[in-house]
């Protein structure tokens, strides 16, 4: 199941990141073309269709660090190290309700669907990403909101 979160990741932040790269090529290619040089001193469109191919261009270097560290992670640290670490998938209860937790160090916040089963994936930087590593299935911790402190148990991991 970790393989197939992982992929689908990988999908759809490839997926973006061919997206963004015709984007920025576009955009990088108006901003340099002679027919939009400035008409006037008021005439912005090309300053501006620069900004924006540099913002497009830092993008997609983003998204090809995070196409690399999602290649990278190792599925099975957890089952070698007996503890969750980076990579792991992880059932916590809270308030009765138990959910699946996939850990990884990109792509926070997620919501994936892998045979019927929802999953969310956690930022190992989060609060509760940063709470759960090193711990065992059985283990509590809690985690600070601005609201109240929530309390998890551990129920398994793999």
């Amino acid at each position: 199941m970790k393989q197939a979160l992982i992929d689908k990741l990988l999908k759809d932040v490839k997926s973006e990141l061919a997206a963004l790269e015709s984007a920025a090529n576009a955009t990088h290619q108006f901003a340099t073309d002679q027919e939009f040089k400035a008409e006037s001193k008021y005439d912005t469109r090309a300053i501006e269709a620069s900004y924006l191919a540099d913002a497009e261009a830092k993008r997609v270097e983003e998204l090809k660090l995070e196409v690399q560290i999602l290649e990278e992670v190792d599925l099975s640290a957890s089952s070698k190290y007996q503890e969750i670490c980076i990579g792991a998938l992880v059932e916590l209860s809270f308030n009765g309700i138990i959910k699946k937790y996939f850990l990884i160090p990109t792509a926070g916040g997620s919501l994936l669907e892998h045979e019927g089963e929802q999953v969310v994936v956690v930022s190992v930087f989060s609060p509760i990403g940063d709470a759960m590593l090193g711990l065992k299935a059985g283990d509590e911790f809690e985690v600070e909101t601005p609201k109240f402190t929530r309390t998890y148990q551990i129920i398994s991991f793999q």
